[in-house]
């Protein structure tokens, strides 16, 4: 191609060369054996170029050689790069693929449990990790030139979503950031902040995945493609993704019931041949058991598959049945590989923790290419499932939605078992975003030439609705930042009360409330110009018309108030009427579908509570069961009497009466006829207004009267156009208020978290007093609770294995429902101070209260949860695995996390505790290493 070029233009080009090998990153790009993304190579060069960048891509695509680069960006520079993920096993698998590359010397790890080379300029950390360091003001900073936020969308989340906010917010000007997001449809707004915030960042946006994926439903044995193949619709280049007919027509036979054997049409029978023909058709459709599913996806050259089951329980319980119906996926040389892995990476796993581990069964089903994947399992047992299912020495994993978090564990195919889950709350449809995150694993770049998402048939599919959750991309990123107490006594430490609230302002939520606020602007200014335009049409030549039409106003809104008064006096007063009806009394219904004669049955006032069933509320009123002259029995409801009712006569309902018998509804009804059929009912004569006695009323007419305005000619057209003013008048100060809402709302609740806090004697202006201090070094959802029972001496005298019960409370969270039996407690002092600990939070909840800060919207001091105490303090005591998990009966895996989250907290206590006259600190120094042992001990790196 050169040797067309002239002589010109070959140097020109041979200077472009020379440019670029120039750069960092033509060595970054000869140290992989494929062919960066264009996306990949435009986010490097952006960020030689010295800008931040925000890579919003899908799962899988290749977003984190982006980090890998700013990685090879910092060592080239002699700097620092601190490499940040949401959770410590995609920590401790960052970890090992920098290490693979970089070598051990020059790669740390911290979690919050663990150090590893804490000194290397490339760490790997949690993003709690990096606030902390924030906070501290840490030496490790120092050098800091890159910082990588891996699935930076987790600011999102609502229980740590602020986390990701406080580091971008806070980190030093000097420090360019690299965010990696999955594909959101916001991603410009956010990349707008971070401009906003951290200076030049350049948004990459790519949507193509590396891999085609390809939507399908398994309905009985066969695999049924999604949509149509795309097709150009008469040539005019609009080509649409059509639902698959197929799948239509088989959810219209299910939902139809064309032949039920209890139903005749008509006089005849459903011909036989329609019966054949629809029980054929029928007996494809069911959805298959989970080993059919396996089976049917391996002859099809589908495997290694992962299935989202979301439920632990049921991923345990899909792995079983895989094992009882016999499905072998290796072959004897894949086992013996399996067994070898497993038994070097479990070598350190003492003999007598094996069964109580579940290890044998957990490595009979890896033998056969078959394992679970949850939170519930033991980390080291996670660990090796993935490092199996990358190798393909494991071909099918049912795994709980939480594996598509960021791990890098990508399949063939994924398999979605249904379309609802358990969100903590109710069992609600999954969201377009999470169906992309979830399908987003299946297809290995490099490996499959397509990847496939798999969703298995269920009673009352609706495929269209289907195919909309498939092809929407509809993935907003939105803030759920909300000030701590933490967060507070550390901003107001640095930078004093005034620059924190202006800090505070420039986060992402707000960012995004003011955004909103916008068009609301918009329309306050529109509604303006408009009033603008009605006071010109009000204007009167004979006064003021703004205060007439207010007069008017007044007398109307005083006329409704009476009116109401009067319909509620009314309705009393019917209500007082059913209240004394007694069965046998002959009413006259005034008004309703039943009006005329009628019999009382039963009065309808109702006893108990045990009767709502039957239709009716005690506070709706009296409900009477009445026999009108027609020969119906119904129960009327308040609504149609609405004037006071009162016997006409009384008559004796007979003993044998059945209102069920329409004999019985026969005879009576004549008996009624002729013994009231005669009478007229009285007419009730409405009494006399309210209006006509009322002072007010009679003030206003007179001023009204009066006023220089009830003279003009166009008076009438005045008064329309005042109407209209008063109207927009009223909407508009709506949007106002809407406004002022949106508005400065993170600072106002930062306002009320420091008047809290200066209740208690943690600030005093912009001064943090030592109980702040102590505040400040206490990170998580119970820091003020924490920090309150330092103060008052609560955990002062207890053995280090109460102490770890106690602190338990502060990190344990429950999965089960409120109404569990209370929690086994350990007896003496530490059951005492775990009592203290919920008086103390009552006495937090209720100076919230005084407050207005809201935990239903993410801010203050939750309920300590003691579930988790008898547990801490049995492990911390030395008692076997075997012992604790059989008292708790809980999985190893919750029980290894809530003992590392516990070790965390212990850790914050001993650094905030006092380190002379206490014996706190020393004695939560203890508790962790009595926790920090066995099972606990060897779980994971991090």
């Amino acid at each position: 191609m050169t040797d067309d070029m002239s002589p010109a233009e070959r140097y020109a080009l041979s200077r472009v060369r020379a440019a670029e090998q120039a750069t960092a990153l033509a060595p970054f790009r000869e140290m992989y054996d494929f062919e960066l993304d264009p996306f990949q190579i435009e986010a490097c060069k952006a960020l030689e170029a010295g800008k931040g960048v925000l890579v919003a891509a899908p799962t899988g695509s290749g977003k984190t050689i982006v980090g890998e680069f700013a990685v090879h960006l910092a060592l080239t520079q002699g700097r620092k790069c601190f490499y940040t993920t949401p959770i410590k096993a995609l920590s401790n698998q960052k970890y090992s693929d920098l290490v693979r590359r970089y070598g051990a010397a020059k790669v740390g790890l911290l979690t919050g449990d663990n150090s590893v080379n804490a000194d290397a300029p490339v760490l790997v950390m949690t993003t709690e990790v990096l606030r902390n360091m924030l906070y501290a003001g840490s030496q490790a900073l120092i050098g800091l030139g890159y910082v990588v936020m891996d699935e930076v969308h987790y600011l999102s989340d609502r229980f740590r979503g602020a986390v990701w906010e406080e580091v971008i917010i806070h980190l030093p000007d000097s420090v360019t950031l690299v965010s990696l997001s999955a594909t959101v449809s916001n991603a410009e707004e956010f990349g707008d902040w971070l401009d906003t915030v951290r200076g030049d960042t350049e948004v990459i946006v790519s949507e193509e995945r590396p891999v085609p994926l390809w939507q399908h439903v398994l309905a009985g044995r066969r695999i049924y493609d999604l949509f149509e193949e795309e097709t150009d619709h008469g040539g005019r280049g609009a080509a649409r993704r059509e639902v698959n007919p197929d799948l239509l027509r088989m959810a219209r036979m299910e939902n139809s019931r064309t032949y039920n054997p209890r139903e005749r049409r008509r006089g005849k029978m459903v011909r036989e041949a329609d019966r054949e023909r629809e029980r054929r058709q029928r007996s494809r459709i069911w959805t298959p058991g989970r080993p059919e599913v396996i089976e049917r996806l391996d002859a099809e050259g589908l495997l290694p598959a992962i299935t989202f089951i979301f439920s632990r329980a049921g991923c345990e319980a899909a792995v079983q049945q895989c094992l009882y119906a016999g499905l072998r996926l290796n072959d004897d040389a894949a086992r013996a590989r399996v067994r070898e892995v497993v038994e070097e990476r479990c070598a350190s796993i003492p003999d007598e923790d094996l069964h109580v581990l579940g290890y044998f069964e957990w490595l009979e089903g890896l033998e056969r290419g078959i394992a679970a994947h949850h939170a519930g399992m033991l980390p080291t047992f996670k660990e090796v499932v993935e490092e199996l299912f990358v190798k393909g020495l494991v071909k099918a994993v049912f795994a709980t939605e939480t594996l598509a978090l960021g791990i890098n564990m990508p399949a063939r195919t994924v398999v979605l078992e249904k379309l609802v889950k358990w969100n903590g709350e109710t069992h609600a449809d999954i969201t377009p975003g999470e169906y992309t995150q979830l399908t987003g694993r299946a297809g290995r770049r490099g490996i499959d030439v397509e990847g496939h998402a798999v969703v298995l048939w269920q009673r009352a599919m609706d495929p269209a609705a289907l195919a909309g959750l498939a092809g929407t991309r509809t993935y907003p990123l939105r803030s759920s930042f909300k000030p701590s107490y933490n967060m507070a006594v550390n901003l107001v430490s640095q930078f004093g009360r005034h620059r924190s609230r202006e800090l505070l302002e420039t986060s992402f939520a707000q960012f995004q409330a003011d955004k909103s606020v916008v068009g609301i602007s918009r329309q306050v200014q529109k509604n303006e110009e408009g009033l603008a335009g009605y006071r010109e049409a009000i204007t009167c030549h004979l006064g003021d018309f703004d205060e007439y039409a207010r007069l008017r106003r007044e007398l109307k809104d005083r006329e409704n108030e009476l009116a109401k008064q009067g319909a509620v006096q009314r309705r009393a007063a019917a209500a007082t009427a059913l209240e004394r009806l007694k069965p046998g009394d002959v009413i006259h219904v005034p008004t309703g579908k039943y009006a005329g004669l009628a019999l009382v049955l039963d009065p309808g006032v109702p006893p108990a509570r045990a009767d709502r069933h039957r239709g009716f509320d005690p506070y709706d009123g009296p409900r009477p069961l009445v026999l009108t002259a027609e020969r119906q029995v119904k129960r009327l409801a308040p609504i149609d009497f609405p004037v006071p009712v009162e016997p006409l006569d009384r008559m004796r309902i007979p003993k044998s009466f059945n209102p069920r018998s329409p004999q019985s509804r026969r005879d009576l009804a004549s008996a009624l006829r002729t013994k009231a059929g005669h009478i007229v009912p009285d007419r009730h004569r409405k009494s006399r207004s309210a209006a006509t006695d009322d002072t007010e009323i009679a003030r206003l007419r007179a001023a009204i009267r009066a006023h220089p305005c009830h003279g003009c000619d166009e008076r009438e057209d005045h008064a329309r156009w005042a109407e209209r003013y008063h109207r927009l008048q009223r909407d508009t100060r709506q949007l106002e208020r809407r406004i002022e809402g949106r508005t400065n709302t993170i600072a106002r609740t930062f306002d009320r978290i420091c008047a809290l806090l200066t209740d208690l004697d943690y600030l005093h202006g912009s001064e943090v007093t030592e109980h702040g201090k102590r505040l400040a070094r206490l990170y998580g959802e119970l820091d003020l609770l924490a920090s309150e029972c330092l103060r008052d001496g609560v955990w002062e005298g207890l053995k280090p294995a109460e102490l770890a019960a106690c602190a338990s409370a502060l990190v344990f969270e429950a999965r089960t429902a409120d109404d569990a039996a209370p929690p086994k407690l350990p007896a003496g002092p530490a059951k005492e101070a775990l009592g203290e600990m919920v008086r103390i939070w009552g006495r937090l909840d209720a100076l919230e209260e005084q407050h207005k800060i809201n935990q239903a919207e993410g801010v203050g001091q939750r309920e300590p949860d003691l579930g988790f105490a008898w547990a801490a303090y049995r492990w911390a005591s030395g008692h076997s695995l075997d012992e604790v998990l059989r008292e708790v009966e809980m999985p190893a895996g919750d029980f290894v996390r809530w003992c590392k989250q516990l070790i965390d907290v212990l850790g914050q206590i001993a650094a905030a505790a006092p380190q002379e006259g206490s014996a706190v600190a020393r004695n939560a120094r203890r508790a962790v290493d009595g926790l920090l042992r066995g099972v606990v001990a060897y779980s994971s790196v991090g």
